[in-house]
């Protein structure tokens, strides 16, 4: 499995970012895919999940501003970042789960400048 994140980049506060994780040389479908980001200094935490044939789930840092959606192409989501903070500056890790295995994707950056 291959996970290709793109879309990361430098924005000033308040901007709006869309990042992009499209995964390969996988069978069928994953169960859910989404966003992990790391910040320096901290630790790698939830930012949101698609759950394909379910719902989505967020962190309450990114509620309200951020939007995981379904791609056209399979096994491809999107994730809509709106009124960017400073804080939001991380390294956003795309990780896909199929049954028990999870694969991770590279990372990419975001920076939101002050």
């Amino acid at each position: 499995v291959q996970l290709q994140a793109s879309g990361g980049g430098l924005v000033q506060t308040g901007g709006s970012l869309r990042l992009s994780c499209r995964a390969s040389r996988v069978t069928g479908r994953f169960d859910r895919m989404g966003w992990y980001r790391q910040a320096p200094g901290r630790l790698r935490e939830h930012v949101a999940t698609y759950i394909f044939g379910g719902n989505q789930l967020y962190a309450d840092s990114v509620k309200d501003r951020f939007t995981i959606s379904r791609a056209s192409a399979e096994n491809t989501v999107n994730l809509q970042m709106t009124s960017l903070k400073p804080e939001d500056t991380a390294v956003y890790y795309c990780r896909a789960q199929k049954g028990e295995v999870v694969s991770w994707g590279q990372g990419t950056l975001v920076t939101v400048s002050s």
